[in-house]
C-alpha cells in the first residue's frame, strides 16, 4: 500500500497539475539552447514540434499555454539562427518558430525531475541572412520611413503657426545665450587622479562629462570655456582666473565623490555645493578631500584670512546658492525618470577653496561616488553621464533666464 501511494506521488501528481493553462514566464538564450521556463510543472507530451520549408524552420506548438508577458521572447538573437520567434498563437496555444536556413537534429527535451522547464537545442553552425531576409528589411525600413515623412508633411500643415512660434522663440533665446559665458572646470587631471576605485578614475569621469554638458550648453547658444581639454593638472589660482578672465557668468566646478571601503555600499547619491563655511561634518569631509589636491604649490599666495573673509561676505552666495538648486533639480528629474534608486544627496554648501576666487555664482557638483559599486559602473556609462550633463545645462539655463526677470546681469 505505501508503494502505491509513492508511485501515485512520484508519477501521477505532475499529470494533475498539467491539467489548467500554463504561463511561459521566460524564453532565454542558454549554453546554445531555447530554455523555456514555465510557472507550474507542465507536460512535454502537450508540445506539437514540426518543421517547414522554404526557408527551414523548427515549429513547436505549446499547447495550454499563455505568454505572462507580450515581451517574453523579444530580442532573442543568435548567429547560429536567421531568427527566433516566440508568439501567442492561439488563444491558448504559444508558438516557437527557430529559422535555421537549413536542416539539423534539433532534440529537444525536458529536463530530468524539473517539470515547469523544455530546452531546445539550437544548431552549431553558424547562419548569414538571405537575399530574400535583406529584402524585407529593406521593406520594412522604407515603410518606416515613408510614416515618418507623412507624420511631418502632416504636422507641417495643422501645427505651421505653432512650430514657427517655438522656432522663432528658440531661436531669440539662443540669441540671448550668445551673450553669455560658461566656464566648467573638469576636477583634478595629470598626477592628480582624484578618487580611485574599482580601476576608475574621477579625473577621467569628470573630463568626459565636462565635455557631455560643452555640447549641451552650446546646443542652448551658449558660449563656453574649458579649464581643461586633457589630462593636465590646473593650479587653484588657474582654474578661477579663466572664469574672471573670460568674464563668465557662471562657474561650474565637476567632481566625483568617495568614501572609505568600510561605507562604499551603502553611500551614493548626487550632490551640489555652493561656497559657504560649514559645521556639517559630511560637508566638511568632502570638502577637505577635494581641497587637498587644489592646494598644493599655491604656497603663502592663498591668505587664510583673505579666504574666510571671502566666503562670509562675498556678494555671489546668494545667486551661487539658488544656480545649485536648479542644477540640483534638474539633475535629480533627469536621472529619476531612467534610473532607480538614484539619491538626491541635495543642495550643500562647504569652504570649497577651488569656488573662492571666482567673483560669480560658482557651484561644484559631486555627480555621484566613484566608491559605491552600481552607482560607479552607472557614471562610466554614456546614458549616464548624458543625463547628468542635459540636468547641469538645464538648470543653468533655468537659473539666467530667472536672473534675466530679475533685473540686468551685469
Amino acid at each position: 500500500m505505501k508503494l502505491f501511494r509513492l508511485f501515485f506521488v512520484v508519477f501521477l501528481t505532475p499529470v494533475l497539475l498539467f491539467s489548467s493553462v500554463t504561463l511561459l514566464e521566460k524564453a532565454q538564450l542558454q549554453k546554445g539552447e531555447l530554455h523555456l521556463l514555465f510557472n507550474k510543472a507542465y507536460s512535454k507530451s502537450h508540445i506539437k514540434h514540426f518543421t517547414l520549408n522554404n526557408p527551414y524552420r523548427e515549429v513547436f506548438d505549446l499547447k495550454n499555454v499563455r505568454l505572462a508577458d507580450r515581451k517574453i521572447g523579444h530580442m532573442l538573437h543568435t548567429a547560429h539562427c536567421r531568427s527566433i520567434r516566440v508568439s501567442q498563437y492561439q488563444r491558448n496555444t504559444v508558438r516557437i518558430v527557430i529559422e535555421t536556413g537549413k536542416r539539423y537534429m534539433c532534440t529537444a527535451y525536458q529536463p530530468l525531475f524539473s517539470y515547469n522547464s523544455y530546452n531546445i537545442p539550437l544548431p552549431k553552425f553558424t547562419v548569414t541572412h538571405t537575399k530574400r531576409v535583406a529584402k524585407h528589411q529593406d521593406i520594412q525600413k522604407r515603410i518606416a520611413r515613408y510614416i515618418k515623412d507623412t507624420k511631418k508633411k502632416v504636422s507641417a500643415v495643422y501645427n505651421r503657426p505653432a512650430k514657427t512660434h517655438k522656432k522663432n522663440r528658440r531661436s531669440f533665446s539662443k540669441a540671448v545665450n550668445a551673450h553669455e559665458m560658461i566656464v566648467i572646470d573638469a576636477g583634478h587631471g595629470g598626477h592628480d587622479t582624484g578618487a580611485i576605485t574599482g580601476g576608475k578614475k574621477e579625473k577621467d569621469l569628470v573630463l568626459q562629462i565636462a565635455k557631455r554638458l560643452e555640447r549641451q550648453l552650446k546646443k542652448r547658444g551658449y558660449r563656453v570655456s574649458m579649464t581643461r581639454r586633457t589630462d593636465r593638472f590646473l593650479k587653484l589660482p588657474q582654474r578661477t582666473q579663466i572664469a574672471d578672465r573670460k568674464g563668465a557668468k557662471v562657474f561650474v566646478s565637476i567632481h566625483a565623490n568617495s568614501v572609505p571601503k568600510r561605507k562604499r555600499r551603502y553611500v551614493q547619491g548626487v550632490e551640489t555645493f555652493f561656497l559657504q563655511t560649514t559645521r556639517d561634518a559630511k560637508s566638511q569631509r568632502i570638502a577637505a578631500r577635494e581641497n587637498k589636491a587644489v592646494l598644493k604649490g599655491a604656497g603663502n599666495r592663498l591668505s587664510k584670512k583673505v579666504i574666510i573673509d571671502s566666503v562670509l561676505t562675498g556678494p555671489k552666495i546668494v545667486q551661487s546658492n539658488k544656480l545649485a538648486i536648479d542644477v540640483q533639480r534638474r539633475i535629480m528629474t533627469n536621472l529619476h525618470m531612467y534610473y532607480r534608486g538614484v539619491k538626491d544627496g541635495g543642495v550643500r554648501h562647504a569652504p570649497f577653496w577651488v569656488l573662492v576666487g571666482a567673483s560669480r555664482p560658482s557651484i561644484l557638483v559631486e555627480v555621484g561616488y566613484i566608491s559605491h559599486p552600481r552607482e560607479r559602473k552607472r557614471l562610466f556609462t554614456p546614458k549616464y553621464q548624458e543625463l547628468i550633463a542635459k540636468g547641469i545645462a538645464e538648470g543653468i539655463d533655468n537659473y539666467l533666464n530667472n536672473r534675466r526677470k530679475e533685473i540686468d546681469i551685469d
